[in-house]
């Protein structure tokens, strides 16, 4: 696996598990939850269950979006995961931001424009994008309701890179869930997964994922190495 860092114009950040760290502190919710039913789980640990059940809540594309879009049920699913997500966020008492994020951000601004594309709603996005003092570097941010379907569907991917001014098949994808690969190479994009968040090797690999890393400030090294190798 591999990325061709000549084609890359523009980034695409996906943001729970990619760029804020909260996952965590709802899957220790969730796991409170289960953890009556552990005798009846494998290995009596409710840990797997609830990061699961964490992964499918905060990304309706895993369980719900992919369904046939004649349905047409997308927009009112995406609503109701909205509205349970921000029904969760009084439970996390404030966002966190994986270490080392706005260095990243910081080495790539100027370099790339940047976009964060979310199954959350924009709302509770840009709420951390603010909290985290993120939102500067940031061109635009497409949430759950602002194209036409959300992941993994591509449509906002196509909307992002239209707003930054490029071709969708020149934006990277950066995201944690299978969700986030998906949405990428249905937009002719290339994708990173990255193993912070939800995502595990070997299904970001089977969904096509260009290349795999094990944390999301990994990508200034692996960008700006384009930029080196010309000085």
């Amino acid at each position: 696996m591999s990325l061709d860092l000549t084609r890359i114009q523009a980034l695409c950040f996906d943001v729970d598990g990619t760029l804020n760290d909260t996952d965590d502190q709802y899957a220790q919710i969730a796991e409170a939850f289960f953890r009556p039913l552990r005798f009846f789980l494998p290995n009596r640990d409710a840990k797997p269950i609830a990061r699961r059940f964490v992964m499918w809540a905060e990304s309706p594309g895993n369980a719900l979006m992919s369904l046939p879009d004649s349905l047409g049920l997308d927009d009112q699913l995406a609503k109701l995961l909205n509205y349970l997500s921000r029904s969760q966020s009084h439970k996390v008492r404030r966002f966190q931001p994986i270490p080392g994020i706005e260095e990243m951000l910081k080495a790539l601004y100027g370099h790339f424009p940047m976009s964060i594309v979310s199954a959350r709603d924009e709302t509770t996005t840009r709420e951390f994008l603010r909290q985290a003092g993120l939102e500067k570097y940031f061109v635009c941010v497409a949430g759950a309701l602002t194209a036409a379907h959300t992941k993994p569907y591509p449509d906002p991917i196509y909307w992002v890179a239209q707003q930054m001014g490029v071709r969708a098949e020149n934006c990277l994808m950066i995201g944690d869930t299978t969700v986030d690969i998906r949405a990428g190479k249905s937009a002719g994009a290339q994708t990173v997964g990255v193993l912070c968040g939800f995502g595990e090797r070997e299904e970001l690999i089977r969904k096509g994922a260009d290349l795999i890393i094990e944390s999301t400030p990994q990508m200034a090294g692996i960008l700006l190495a384009k930029d080196e190798g010309k000085s």
